[in-house]
C-alpha cells in the first residue's frame, strides 16, 4: 500500500465499474460504451474509480474489471431489467483528482460508487455524503471507509491485513523488520501489524522507512536484512508493504539475500498476488516462501469460477485484468453487492437513497462463499475499535509455494479481536 504525504489518514485501511453509452465526462473520467440490458425499466448509473499512470500505487484492472461486468451484466438482460451505465474516472493518486472524480459523481446522479481505489478517503467521502451517493466496496485504503455511514466496504482493508500478518508472522518470526512508505498513510501500519504480533508475545517490529516512489531499494534491503539477522539464535523474517514498490525492493532484497539464508519474506495482498508471483519468475521468484496475508480465497479457488466466465464472455483480450489481481476481486464482489441490493428493490425506484435505504436497514448479501454474509446494519457494525464499518474483519492465511499461493489454514481467521486492541 501506499500514500502521499500530504494524505491524512488515522488508521490505514483500503477500492470497479461497469459499461455506459458516452463520450467524455470531465478530464480523467470518461464514460464507456456498454451494451444494454432489459428495456422496460430505467438505466442504472454507477461510477468506479481508481488511480492510473502515476509513479505510485496504480489500479487499471480495477475500472476495466467494471466496464467488463457492465457489458456482461447487460448482455444477459442487465440487473432486474435495469441496463447498467458505468462512468469511470482516474483520482491520480491526489486529493485533487479523488475529489473531482467525486464532484463528476454527483453530477452524473449515479445511484453508488462501486468497487473503487482511492487513498484519499476525506477528499472524496464528503461530497459523496453531501449528496447521499453510497460508497460500495472500497479497497480500504483510508480509514474514512471504515467510518462514514455512507460506505459499505465488503473486505477488512489494509487494517485487517496488517493486523493478519502480525498474527501470522507471530506463529514463525522471533524479530520482524517491517519496510513500509514513508508517508502518513505508512506510519499507520507499524501498530496495526505490531497489535497482530503481540498476540504471541513477539516484540515490536523494527520500523523501515522508504520512499514509496524509489526506483531502487538496495540500502533498505541491506538494512532490513542486518537488522532481521541481528541474533542468529532467533529467526528473523521481513515484511514488505510497499504496494507496487514492493516489486522493485524485492529485486533488491533477492540480490543480497544469498548472504542472510535464514531470513524469512512476508507481505500482504495489494503488494503481491498470483500474477505478481507469475511475472517476478514463479517458484524461482523472491517471493517463494513467504507469508502472504488476503482477504479472499486463493485465486485458483472454484468460487471466482463466476467471475471467471465473465471476464472470458467479455474481456478476453484486456490484459488489464487479472483475476488474481485483489483490486479486480474486490471490484468483483462490490458488483455482486449492487447487483443483489437493486433485484432487492423490484419494481421500486433504484436511486442513491433506495440502495442506501436496502443496505441500512440490514439486507444480507451473499458472495458465493467468496466473503462472509455481509450486512451494514446498526446491529452488525464491527467492535473493532475504530473501525465501525468493518463488518467482514476476516483474513487468509498464505503461503507461496511451488510458485503458487496456497492457504495454510482452512477457512479464514477472524482479526476483530486484533483491531480492537490496536493503539
Amino acid at each position: 500500500m501506499t500514500g502521499r504525504r500530504h494524505t491524512t489518514l488515522k488508521h490505514t485501511v483500503r477500492i470497479a465499474a461497469a459499461t455506459v453509452t458516452g463520450a467524455s465526462l470531465v478530464t480523467g473520467c470518461g464514460l464507456i460504451p456498454g451494451a444494454t440490458g432489459g428495456s422496460g425499466a430505467q438505466p442504472v448509473t454507477v461510477m468506479t474509480w481508481a488511480p492510473e499512470g502515476t509513479y505510485a500505487t496504480n489500479m487499471p484492472g480495477m475500472p476495466a474489471m467494471a466496464q467488463a461486468y457492465g457489458r456482461w451484466v447487460n448482455a444477459h438482460g442487465g440487473i432486474a431489467g435495469h441496463r447498467v451505465k458505468v462512468v469511470t474516472c482516474n483520482d491520480h493518486n491526489d486529493t485533487v483528482g479523488a475529489a473531482r472524480c467525486a464532484r463528476a459523481a454527483v453530477d452524473q446522479h449515479v445511484v453508488a460508487v462501486v468497487g473503487s481505489y482511492s487513498q484519499h478517503g476525506r477528499a472524496f467521502l464528503s461530497p459523496l455524503e453531501s449528496a447521499g451517493i453510497p460508497y460500495i466496496g472500497g479497497y480500504g485504503v483510508s480509514d474514512a471507509e471504515f467510518t462514514s455511514p455512507l460506505s459499505y466496504p465488503v473486505n477488512g482493508g489494509q487494517a485487517a491485513l496488517l493486523a493478519g500478518n502480525g498474527e501470522q508472522l507471530a506463529d514463525s518470526c522471533d524479530r520482524t523488520v517491517l519496510v513500509r512508505p514513508d508517508t502518513i498513510a505508512g506510519d499507520e501500519l507499524p501498530p496495526l501489524l505490531n497489535t497482530g504480533l503481540s498476540l504471541r508475545h513477539r516484540h515490536a517490529a523494527t520500523d523501515l522507512r522508504a520512499a514509496e516512489d524509489a526506483t531502487d531499494y538496495e540500502r533498505q534491503a541491506q538494512q532490513a536484512l542486518t537488522a532481521a539477522a541481528a541474533d542468529p539464535q532467533i529467526r528473523g523474517c521481513v515484511a514488505a508493504v510497499l504496494g507496487d514498490r514492493t516489486d522493485t525492493f524485492m529485486d533488491s532484497f533477492r540480490r543480497l539475500r544469498s548472504d542472510y539464508p535464514s531470513v524469512r519474506t512476508a507481505t500482504v495482498l495489494g503488494s503481491v498476488d498470483q500474477s505478481v508471483i507469475n511475472r517476478t519468475g514463479g517458484a524461482n521468484s523472491p517471493y517463494e516462501g513467504a507469508s502472504v496475508t488476503g482477504w479472499y480465497p486463493a485465486a485458483g479457488d472454484g468460487r471466482w469460477k463466476p467471475m471467471r466466465k465473465a471476464i472470458n464472455e467479455e474481456a478476453f483480450d484486456d490484459n488489464r485484468i487479472d483475476p488474481a489481481d485483489t483490486g479486480v476481486q474486490t471490484t468483483w464482489i462490490a458488483y455482486t453487492v449492487l447487483k443483489q441490493v437493486i433485484e432487492s428493490l423490484g419494481d421500486g425506484e433504484v436511486s442513491a437513497h433506495s440502495v442506501r435505504i436496502a443496505l441500512d436497514k440490514g439486507m444480507k448479501v451473499t458472495t458465493g462463499g467468496l466473503t462472509p454474509d455481509l450486512r451494514w446494519d446498526y446491529d452488525h457494525l464491527s467492535a473493532a475499535g475504530d473501525f465501525p464499518r468493518l463488518v467482514n474483519a476476516r483474513v487468509a492465511f498464505q503461503r507461496v509455494e511451488g510458485g503458487r499461493l496456497v492457504s495454510t489454514r482452512r477457512g479464514l481467521v477472524d482479526v476483530t479481536d486484533t483491531l480492537a486492541k490496536a493503539p
